[in-house]
């Protein structure tokens, strides 16, 4: 099984220049956790994550009030809290190897490229997905195969 069987296709993206408060209304609506970050000219720059969100706004290193994370939601760029360059997969990487290197680096989604254009997301979710099909198909394989 590769990557193009069970990434998300044409995920959303944001850009740097954006506003903490955007991307996290970004994957509010669509119910994602991770965003691609493309530049103005759509070259992949970064990666963001709920996390890093979660972590821009409740920051053990910047002291602040509760009332303070509405001018942090306006102030905060998505460049400034992304994970640059991040590793990539092409769509025909198998996923096992996917699921190595999200383990081995502690990650939870890989931007797929093809060639120099984002083409796709693979996160961990996706590959339990498959796993539970592969699963359930070896399963059914198994029952019909004792009849």
């Amino acid at each position: 099984m590769n990557v193009s069987d069970i990434m998300t296709a044409k995920p959303a993206i944001i850009h740097p220049y954006n506003t903490l408060r955007k991307a996290l209304k970004t994957m509010e609506e669509i119910g994602c956790h991770h965003l691609p970050v493309v530049s103005s000219e759509k070259h992949l720059v970064g990666i963001l994550s709920d996390l890093d969100c979660r972590t821009a706004l409740h920051s053990p290193f910047i002291l602040h009030e509760g009332w303070q994370d509405e001018e942090l939601l306006d102030r905060v760029t998505v460049g400034s809290i992304m994970t640059a360059a991040p590793i990539v997969v092409e769509p025909n990487a198998a996923a096992d190897e996917v699921a190595r290197l999200m383990l081995t680096h502690q990650i939870h989604c890989l931007p797929v490229m093809l060639g120099e254009t984002l083409i796709g997301i693979v996160t961990a979710s996706d590959l339990l997905a498959a796993f539970v099909r592969l699963s359930q198909r070896e399963r059914y394989h198994n029952m019909v195969d004792k009849l």
